[in-house]
């Protein structure tokens, strides 16, 4: 079973679990553990799931992909356990979370490239500046066509596909590429759902999207990343490269918040801490870049100081 099909089983087994009424936190039992929040991270999550489930019979652990900031919502809410997120937790998510007397920890899990991509038919995109992917993505843009984008590349029809603006992932790469988060143009195809991103730009022998690394790299033989000239040369997005710093601006910190209370529950403690101690593997597994012995070592800490 591949880490989406696996991903998008336990997103079923959440939405079920809503529908029945267990609502978040244990669900009414002391083994099941809820997480929701982003794509990006669903993978690592999802994969740290399986194996301690595999290694803990009678756990459950349930992860959704609504985005970052569905997943902010739910959390803030009470309703989960963990908050799987692709940026830092904003100011006024964090003033609904104190209403609502969450407390939490934030943990880095591992490091990501957010890759744009092209359909493995196009044949002339090897590299895009950050200034031209800003012309493509700024607010406003009228540009339609790649030779738009590079006179040299081909009259092809641009089609944009991306992560809607509940996406950490759209939070960040706005950020970084248009200089605010949030400011994009709004007429591209958006979905939270990185799968059908995927599918559309793969479908198209023009089109363009963006997401986390590991969904290119499991979808190699669909498309094709572009590299990135931040100014100093092109740079292809690789776990080398985030890990080292090069590929500027858009290697990024992944994150898992956990609710305090529910750090009190054993099968929570014990999840997380399943997570940090195997986070080598776990980040390797779902093509992920891996924290440092030293990053490791605070994140543990953490735990250990919100546990007592």
């Amino acid at each position: 079973m591949t880490l989406r099909r696996a991903l998008g089983t336990l997103a079923l087994v959440l939405a079920a679990s809503v529908a029945a009424g267990c609502g978040g936190g244990d669900g009414g039992g002391g083994s099941t553990v809820t997480a929701d929040g982003s794509s990006t991270v669903g993978p690592f999550v999802t994969k740290a799931a399986e194996d301690f489930q595999a290694a803990n019979e009678g756990a459950r652990v349930t992860v959704g992909i609504s985005g970052t900031g569905g997943g902010f919502e739910r959390f803030c809410r009470g309703e989960t356990d963990l908050s799987n997120a692709s940026r830092p937790i904003k100011d006024e998510e964090r003033q609904i979370c104190e209403q609502n007397g969450v407390q939490y920890t934030e943990f880095s899990v591992a490091t990501d490239a957010l890759t744009n991509v092209v359909s493995s038919s196009n044949d002339w995109a090897t590299c895009l500046t950050v200034e031209e992917l800003k012309k493509i993505w700024e607010p406003g843009s009228k540009v339609k066509s790649w030779r738009q984008v590079r006179s040299e590349f081909p009259d092809e029809p641009l089609k944009l596909f991306g992560p809607g603006t509940d996406s950490g992932t759209f939070d960040y790469f706005t950020d970084v590429i248009n200089g605010e988060e949030g400011a994009s143009r709004q007429d591209y195809s958006a979905s939270e759902d990185d799968n059908v991103i995927v599918q559309g730009v793969s479908g198209e022998k023009g089109g363009l999207g963006y997401f986390g690394f590991s969904y290119f790299e499991e979808n190699q033989g669909r498309l094709k990343a572009l590299e990135v000239d931040n100014g100093d040369g092109c740079v292809a997005p690789s776990v080398k490269a985030a890990q080292d710093g090069t590929y500027a601006p858009l290697a990024r910190p992944l994150f898992v918040y956990v609710n305090n209370e529910a750090l009190g529950r054993d099968t929570v403690q014990a999840f997380v801490r399943y997570m940090l101690d195997n986070e080598v593997e776990i980040a390797e597994a779902s093509q992920y870049v891996p924290l440092n012995e030293e990053q490791l070592a605070e994140q543990r800490a953490k735990l250990d100081e919100a546990t007592g």
